[in-house]
């Protein structure tokens, strides 16, 4: 069979290598390591985007059960169960060498027919949706079957066509890539400041500032002790199902980070945002109007807030709830810190801005890219629009 644009079908079996998923070690989620080799899960999958934050770790007995599910280079990894059923992408760098669980399967391609990077564009893009039809047309769950992605059939042009598609991937890629760097840069120089200036005490003019006793150990003259609750207030987020989201301006969060867009604000930025039930005690900054969910607190305070974003990042919040994580109000009220003068606070404040600024800046390049992109690829996946039409200078971005 050829479709509209000359480019045979064929089965996905055909132009695979391996494709396989694996399991989770024995002793669940309780035998996941601090580091060790990587294990990657569903959630680290996204469309045509690869998660490593969220990886787990296992050791090297428990990767060897799974040996046969070890990433390699360019494998594409497609989540086969669940909620996130479908969604596929190329295997970060930070997870080759690891191994997949058993809502991960790895489709490893033929090279000399497949680029990996184009399948993973063509299921991500125009596939999707009869992937996901496909998934959920199971009794029970949503799910996709080891024969299911055998079967599935791709229209699949040139080898050599495939990769100027490829092509122009990789050039948005590493432009976001690059900004994903500059944007890392600023946020440890941000860091680093407060550690100098507030765990190390060298700030401006410390060497004429005496060290005093405190109950927290020595602290800077005119520096208190207080009660995280004396001076910020943990607001609750409000209710907003992804249903009822309408596209537009302000970032939606929940404690994993950005969840969406919406019309609507709830809170004027700058601001943050920390995790209440799930990811307990996550931090997320701000610098437009949000809208902050349920499953969030957002902090309220008269002390600067670049200041508090920082400090909030370097407490331990305790899960106060056995079922469903959680964090208590009163938990985190009672956490005793050291307040600087309120001059430093100002002064660190000022001094920050700008790398705050520049990284809200890259944030809104890349939010242009990706749209840019997620734009263009799936006409060229589909063959709808061709390589050589697009201007030379996109191609070479």
């Amino acid at each position: 069979m050829v479709d509209a644009y000359h480019w045979p079908w064929v089965k996905l079996g055909e132009v695979l290598t391996f494709w396989g998923s694996g399991a989770t070690p024995r002793g669940g989620k309780n035998s996941y390591k601090a580091s060790g080799i990587p294990l990657v899960r569903s959630m680290n999958v996204h469309d045509l985007r690869f998660e490593r934050s969220a990886l787990a770790f296992i050791d090297e007995e428990q990767a060897r059960e799974l040996d046969r599910v070890e990433i390699r280079k360019n494998d594409v990894l497609l989540n086969i169960t669940g909620a996130s059923v479908a969604r596929c992408c190329l295997a970060g760098a930070s997870a080759v060498g690891g191994r997949v669980n058993q809502h991960v399967m790895i489709l490893r391609a033929d090279p000399s027919v497949a680029d990996a990077r184009w399948l993973a564009l063509a299921l991500a893009g125009p596939c999707k949706g009869r992937l996901l039809a496909i998934a959920g047309s199971g009794a029970t769950r949503e799910a996709l079957t080891r024969s299911d992605v055998a079967d599935f059939a791709i229209s699949l042009p040139s080898i050599g066509y495939q990769h100027q598609i490829s092509e122009v991937l990789d050039s948005y890629d590493r432009l976001l890539e690059n900004n994903r760097r500059r944007i890392e840069i600023l946020e440890e120089m941000a860091r680093l400041l407060y550690r100098e200036w507030f765990v190390h005490f060298r700030f401006p003019g410390h060497e004429n500032v005496e060290l005093l006793d405190s109950d927290l150990g020595p602290m800077p003259e005119g520096w208190t002790d207080r009660r995280l609750g004396e001076f910020l207030e943990l607001s609750y987020g409000k209710a907003l199902k992804s249903d009822d989201r309408k596209d537009g301006p302000n970032a939606v969060y929940g404690s994993g980070g950005q969840v969406g867009w919406h019309d609507r604000a709830l809170v004027s930025g700058p601001g943050i945002v920390v995790g209440r039930k799930g990811n307990v005690g996550s931090v997320y900054w701000s610098d437009r109007d949000f809208f902050p969910i349920d499953t969030t607190y957002y902090v309220e305070s008269a002390l600067p807030l670049r200041f508090l974003d920082q400090l909030l990042r370097t407490l331990k919040f305790i899960d106060s709830h056995a079922a469903v994580p959680g964090l208590s109000r009163d938990q985190a009220y009672g956490l005793v810190v050291a307040e600087p003068t309120s001059d430093l606070m100002s002064q660190y404040d000022t001094a920050v801005r700008p790398m705050y600024s520049l990284r809200q800046v890259l944030l809104d390049q890349a939010a242009i890219l990706r749209k840019a992109r997620d734009l263009l690829l799936p006409r060229l996946v589909s063959g709808e629009l061709e390589v050589s039409e697009l201007d030379s200078d996109l191609v070479a971005v």
